[in-house]
């Protein structure tokens, strides 16, 4: 990779990076016909990460020209990603070695063994993926498996970042779905309904860092293909669980121990007058204290304020 190419399209990514932040393009289409300029190669595309930049580019600005030079440029990277796989196929077939001439079973299990630990040595030192590093899919020829690994490729392609980041959509979606076939061993009920969840949740706008971090690698397609909701949530509905699992604590814990016994308040469920309030200052100083109320009949809690 040259080091001085590299530096320039690092420069403009963060110039582009500046303008979004800013709400203010002008002067974009200069960056992106600069850009164009530029060799681009895969390596670069990958280290760089210009194709998000340019891709938010996109989605700010709304002059036609910038917006048809940026889809321009991004649809020149995607077949960077498609070339190498197509461009090795000839030379991965000049590097095998001819058929042997026995056709006995011996024979060909020998040579079937000798092409998959061919493949495997190829698939640990590619470079064309992020994804790479992972055992590629064995192959399946099972129409549901197959249309699911579809679903997951598509899903993983609902935004732009796989042609920004330069992962393998396709041989990626085949590994999250071998993982969750290998949990299950078949393609029942419960394999469909765990390849959904995991289709709804790199689908979902509002948790866009949950596939980006799929393809970067950053979450490996095993540890996706086991990951519960809570662990797929964005981390907005995190923090949002979070604060309410603390807050039901609180209330369970005050409604409990400390409470001072009173006939002041009605309980809503049972209309008994048998209650425990607690007072708390959950608020700013200024602020009244809230009252936490604990019916001592029913088990009834209520917050007065």
């Amino acid at each position: 990779m040259s080091t001085a190419t590299g530096d320039e399209i690092i420069r403009i990514a963060k110039k582009m990076e500046r303008m979004v932040q800013k709400k203010n393009t002008v002067g974009a289409l200069d960056l992106l016909k600069e850009l164009k300029s530029l060799p681009m190669t895969l390596e670069l595309l990958q280290s760089t990460r210009i194709g998000m930049s340019v891709n938010a580019i996109r989605k700010q600005s709304g002059e036609e020209e910038v917006t048809s030079l940026a889809k321009a440029l991004i649809k020149s990277w995607k077949k960077l990603l498609d070339g190498p796989s197509g461009d090795k196929e000839p030379e991965e077939k000049k590097k095998e070695p001819p058929p042997p001439a026995q056709s006995s079973p011996e024979a060909k299990e020998e040579s079937s063994s000798s092409n998959s630990s061919f493949r495997k040595e190829e698939c640990s030192t590619s470079s064309d993926g992020l994804i790479t590093s992972y055992p590629r899919a064995p192959s399946t020829s099972d129409s549901v498996r197959l249309k699911c690994r579809e679903l997951l490729a598509v899903a993983l392609k609902t935004g732009d970042d796989y042609i920004a980041i330069g992962a393998d959509d396709e041989e990626l979606g085949a590994q999250i779905e071998e993982a969750v076939f290998q949990e299950f061993k078949n393609t029942d009920a419960k394999y469909k309904n765990r390849v959904r969840s995991r289709i709804a949740n790199l689908k979902d706008a509002k948790n866009p860092n949950l596939r980006r971090n799929v393809l970067c690698g950053n979450i490996a397609p095993d540890v996706f293909a086991r990951m519960t909701a809570e662990e797929m949530a964005s981390d907005e509905l995190k923090e949002m669980r979070k604060n309410l699992t603390k807050e039901a604590i609180r209330e369970h814990q005050m409604a409990k121990t400390g409470g001072t016994e009173t006939d002041l308040f009605s309980c809503g469920k049972c209309k008994k007058k048998n209650c425990t309030y607690t007072q708390v200052q959950t608020r700013s100083a200024d602020e009244p204290m809230t009252t936490f109320v604990f019916c001592n009949e029913c088990g009834n809690r209520w917050k007065f304020c």
